[in-house]
């Protein structure tokens, strides 16, 4: 790609209603253009970091034997009345057609996707079943911060299981556990699977998956030696006791964003839905329902949380647009000659490139450079000779290769 053709342009300005730190930065380096509070257009680098994410979390949930589907963003009034859902959810989105017909726009799939799975079961050998999506969600949210940590419309991975017992929800929970930390681990995050009150969807315990950032809108006390953690709405424990699991660290506070969560529906859907199948006995069964929620779109707010320095964004490699960012900082022939080689003998490697060929001073090309935090940065320009600088954004010390080394390490990284 060159960054002379890229639609979206960095900028030193941001507007004084940005607080926080993704918000600024990912508005800065051209990554998204807010239209409203809560409400943001992803520009091209933008898109390439929700697709890169998506493709993460896809990736992980087919291995779990989730089977992906896509559900309709609108919804009739009906099946909101059905769960009671119309008159008891305040963050509902709720409009009129001119046929003075009534619907919602999906804060959730709950709704949708318990009558779908009804048309397909009938037997308890159809269980369990796993479906899931990524799509867009909305959400009326009175006060929208925290650019994107807090939309109105958000980009999301939502699944649902369906369950014969009680046991296998939890066997499948500790399944869709696993596959979580390991989505959160290759996007360069350490979450926390945290106990939390199932809020409006349940009356049983849920569980947050948090990461520590100051940008996040929850409080936490979690053990410094072991995996416990809790919500400090529902916690028993204060700062400084004794871990309640492993008693032997300490229970510590901290501010931290939700990534993702897990609700235990039990069988309020199914029964709501007379959602049922035949047991083994011939009995009627209503499956046990567990709901698997990824923000994508907060995901990518909050690895800008974690992943930045004063200069700009340190993308991980998982989540990153483009792998490597080339810069040609030379005015003649044979130095934009080599970047050009050098960007195309990548992009044949399968390396995803951005390559600065603006005609633009080398302070503002570094910069930038910085701002937009690809993970590798390579310079090219008569100082190097016939070599190039190669520096990782995450480190500050860059070292001179040959082009040979160059292309030899990013092999490597691809196979």
């Amino acid at each position: 790609m060159l960054q002379s053709q890229l639609f979206s342009k960095t900028s030193r300005q941001v507007s004084q209603d940005e607080t926080t730190v993704n918000a600024r930065l990912l508005t800065q380096a051209g990554y998204v253009d807010k239209l409203f509070a809560g409400v943001y257009s992803y520009l091209p680098l933008g898109l390439r970091v929700l697709r890169r994410i998506e493709q993460v979390v896809r990736r992980e949930m087919d291995a779990i034997g989730g089977q992906e589907i896509l559900m309709p963003v609108l919804h009739p009034k009906q099946i909101w009345e059905t769960t009671g859902g119309w008159d008891s959810i305040d963050v509902l989105f709720k409009l009129t057609s001119r046929t003075d017909k009534e619907y919602a726009l999906g804060q959730s799939e709950e709704e949708v996707v318990t009558p779908l799975v009804k048309k397909q079961l009938a037997t308890y050998k159809d269980l369990p079943l796993a479906v899931y999506q990524i799509h867009w969600k909305y959400r009326d949210e009175l006060r929208s911060k925290s650019g994107l940590l807090r939309g109105r419309e958000f980009f999301m991975k939502d699944m649902y299981s369906f369950h014969i017992t009680q046991d296998d929800f939890e066997r499948f929970y500790e399944v869709v556990k696993r596959a979580y930390l390991k989505i959160f681990a290759q996007l360069g995050l350490t979450a926390k699977a945290t106990e939390a009150s199932g809020g409006s969807f349940s009356q049983k315990i849920s569980y947050e998956f948090m990461v520590l950032t100051d940008a996040g809108e929850d409080d936490i006390f979690y053990c410094d030696s072991c995996d416990f953690c809790v919500n400090v709405e529902i916690a028993k424990v204060k700062s400084g006791d004794n871990c309640p699991k492993c008693s032997k660290g300490k229970m510590k506070q901290a501010r931290a964003a939700e990534v993702g969560n897990v609700f235990d529906l039990g069988q309020k859907y199914t029964k709501d839905f007379g959602l049922s199948v035949l047991g083994p006995q011939n009995e009627k069964i209503y499956p046990t329902m567990g709901c698997y929620g990824i923000g994508i779109s907060r995901l990518m707010g909050v690895i800008v949380e974690k992943c930045h320095d004063d200069k700009g964004i340190i993308w991980p490699a998982a989540a990153a647009p483009f792998l490597v960012h080339i810069l040609n900082l030379g005015k003649a022939a044979d130095v934009s000659a080599r970047a050009l080689k050098l960007t195309d003998d990548l992009t044949k490697l399968g390396v995803a490139v951005l390559y600065d060929d603006r005609a633009e001073s080398a302070g503002v090309k570094l910069k930038d450079a910085d701002l937009i935090g690809l993970p590798w940065r390579v310079v090219i320009s008569s100082k190097t000779g016939d070599k190039v600088e190669l520096k990782q954004r995450s480190v500050d010390k860059p070292e001179l290769v040959t082009v040979t080394q160059l292309m030899n390490k990013f092999s490597v990284q691809q196979n």
